[in-house]
């Protein structure tokens, strides 16, 4: 299935000389499961490095308690207390999301330390880049993304993405840095271009519960994969199943042509009795082309059947010569001259 896919590309992660498998989550509004499907993929993840099947390791960068160092600075003066900072004993705050080579510096700096002892790589998890589009531009998010991508110690990097939330020009841009892009899309139109009202909140709380989880795996070769099922909520997380219903309506969606593409047997016979132009018929007379191989005796008698004026045999040396007579006196000889030598050009 498509989640299984996505959680054996980033176990396995970046192979020799290549960069790390990258994933965008999207979901919308309209079908808000993105941060089940986050969570998931990091549980099988982490489950996956707890088992020594991976080659990453983990470690938190929070850059969402204190964004812009605020809270820090009120914690100073002694006006509030910073008991999210106190708190936050497993996590490295990040109090600047606005300047993204120090927040690409901490995340390298945090990973080696978690690989230190093992010699191995790590994993990056963000949730989420709509945070850090909040305060840094499209181009320095792409740009982190892709020098994570590209460095030699990430295993793999996976992010959620909020799409109604930005331009279609944000979506684009993370979707080519991705090796992988899943969305989570609603099964049943909720709005049908008229906005969310009390008609048809059912729909709404049913995509709630429910949505359609479809991804696109980009392959080395250049190819695209493309994988489709359904996510369900449950107590215990989220369940993936097969989407059969979308598979017969793809089929359904192939034109259907008026002309039958195979042959009936009596097309077939008429096909076989048709007499390409560079078949030789002979008019019932066996075929016989010179191969350059054949005899003295053969070439003569074929000669004087066919013109016994205009080609003549000589015996003595074995080989055939072409005499050609002109017809007419009017014809000039061959030359090797310039005919038109003489003129004053």
């Amino acid at each position: 299935m498509a989640a299984e896919a996505i959680s054996r590309a980033l176990r396995d992660g970046a192979l020799e000389g290549e960069h790390a498998p990258a994933l965008t989550i999207k979901d919308s509004i309209h079908a808000p499961l993105g941060a089940f499907v986050f969570d998931h993929i990091l549980a099988q993840l982490s489950s996956n490095i707890s088992s020594s099947k991976s080659q990453a390791q983990l470690r938190i960068v929070d850059c969402y308690t204190d964004p812009l160092g605020w809270k820090s600075q009120l914690a100073e003066s002694g006006i509030v207390s910073n008991r999210s900072t106190q708190n936050a004993t497993t996590a490295s705050l990040c109090k600047n999301a606005r300047d993204l080579d120090m927040l690409f510096s901490s995340i390298v700096e945090l990973g080696k330390e978690v690989i230190r002892e093992t010699k191995g790589r790590f994993a990056v998890a963000i949730d989420s880049v709509s945070e850090i589009l909040r305060h840094a531009s499209i181009s320095s998010a792409a740009s982190l993304l892709s020098n994570l991508r590209s460095h030699d110690q990430v295993a793999c990097l996976f992010w959620l993405f909020h799409s109604d939330l930005h331009e279609m020009k944000a979506s684009s841009a993370l979707e080519y840095i991705s090796s992988m892009v899943a969305c989570v899309e609603p099964i049943s139109n909720t709005t049908n271009g008229k906005g969310m009202n009390s008609e048809n909140l059912p729909l709404i709380e049913q995509n709630l519960g429910r949505g359609k989880f479809s991804v696109r795996f980009k392959r080395r070769n250049g190819r695209i994969r493309l994988m489709s099922e359904e996510l369900h909520t449950e107590q215990m997380g989220i369940n993936f199943v097969p989407a059969f219903e979308d598979y017969v309506t793809s089929q359904s969606l192939v034109p259907k042509v008026q002309f039958s593409l195979q042959l009936s047997e009596k097309e077939r016979n008429d096909r076989a009795k048709v007499v390409l132009p560079f078949e030789h018929q002979g008019d019932g007379k066996p075929i016989q082309i010179y191969d350059g191989r054949r005899s003295v005796s053969e070439s003569k008698t074929e000669n004087k059947e066919t013109n016994a004026e205009k080609m003549h045999v000589n015996e003595d040396s074995g080989r055939g010569e072409i005499i050609y007579i002109r017809d007419s006196d009017d014809e000039m000889p061959d030359s090797d001259e310039d005919p038109d030598d003489d003129l004053d050009i």
